[in-house]
């Protein structure tokens, strides 16, 4: 077993318990977010909001990632396609 293997066997269960963690407490988190961001952004006196807001953005999308890891998402292949053209007459 090479070393990246090994690494990604211990990486496994620690991802596991902090997507559990993002699914129960992904609230809070985001609010934290929120609250850390305006604070920066207060003390920083908007000179920089457009990269706090950019910042927090990514944040917030990667902890949904994280909570939604077990949910197939639109580029997952698991995700069905639906039919395309007309819908079905009856």
């Amino acid at each position: 077993m090479g070393l990246l293997d090994n690494m990604k066997a211990r990486l496994v269960p620690a991802k596991d318990k902090v997507s559990d963690l993002a699914r129960q407490h992904g609230d809070k988190v985001q609010h934290g977010l929120d609250k850390a961001a305006k604070a920066v952004d207060e003390r920083t006196k908007g000179k920089y909001s457009d990269r706090i807001h950019a910042g927090t953005g990514k944040a917030k999308d990667a902890m949904d990632r994280l909570a939604h890891k077990d949910e197939p998402g639109p580029g997952d292949p698991t995700t069905p396609t639906p039919p395309e053209g007309p819908p079905p007459t009856s």
